[in-house]
């Protein structure tokens, strides 16, 4: 009956560890011991997306984007095929859209189904983009969100968020910052964050 079969669920999450982290390990050691996957392997996966792509992929993309006016408007008429160009797309990331912070409106991305990311331009997605309280509490209440984020936006800039799908992934184009108007494509780099792609952060000073 469906009473039972809801107190089995519930007994069975009140098993699950409560850390998102813990269950992803338990769940590879599973997998582990039945042989369905290879360790080392997944751990080469993992390094490669946190080390060699992570978000510094996508920081160059908008560094030159910044600093290259004919990329710029390459990038904004037909993303997917600027950035498949350059070698740019793959899985979990193979129809871009890039949209782009003005003065007038700020934006910022969500996957309110489940954690659609544009892996191959920003590595893997942090855990709080995956979380319920993300996915539920930006499209309802986006500024008090970015405002948990430490980002305070002018009353006349409006928020516009955008909702990824496993067709479409998003790729935020933030305000080059002021100041930078002398830097090259790699020195800007250094000022893209994560968060400034997806919308939560602004561009900051490298340390």
């Amino acid at each position: 009956m469906p009473h039972d079969s809801h107190d089995h669920d519930h007994d069975a999450h009140a098993l699950l560890p409560p850390d998102p982290a813990l269950w992803v390990k338990a769940l590879e050691t599973l997998l582990s011991r039945k042989g369905y996957v290879d360790p080392a392997a997944m751990d080469a996966i993992l390094e490669f997306y946190e080390e060699k792509i992570g978000p510094r992929i996508g920081a160059r993309v908008v560094a030159r984007a910044w600093s290259d006016p004919d990329y710029r408007a390459a990038l904004q008429a037909d993303p997917t095929a600027t950035l498949a160009a350059d070698g740019l797309l793959g899985r979990q990331g193979e129809h871009v859209v890039v949209v782009e912070n003005t003065p007038e409106v700020h934006n910022v991305v969500v996957c309110t189904l489940c954690s659609c990311y544009p892996w191959p331009l920003l590595g893997i997605p942090p855990s709080w983009y995956k979380s319920d309280a993300y996915r539920a509490r930006v499209v309802r209440e986006p500024r008090k969100v970015l405002a948990e984020f430490g980002l305070e936006l002018p009353e006349g800039q409006s928020v516009r968020v955008w909702d990824s799908t496993a067709e479409i992934r998003y790729l935020v184009l933030p305000m080059r910052p002021s100041g930078t108007e002398g830097l090259g494509a790699e020195a800007l780099a250094a000022w893209v964050t994560r968060n400034s792609m997806i919308g939560t952060g602004l561009p900051e000073r490298p340390a």
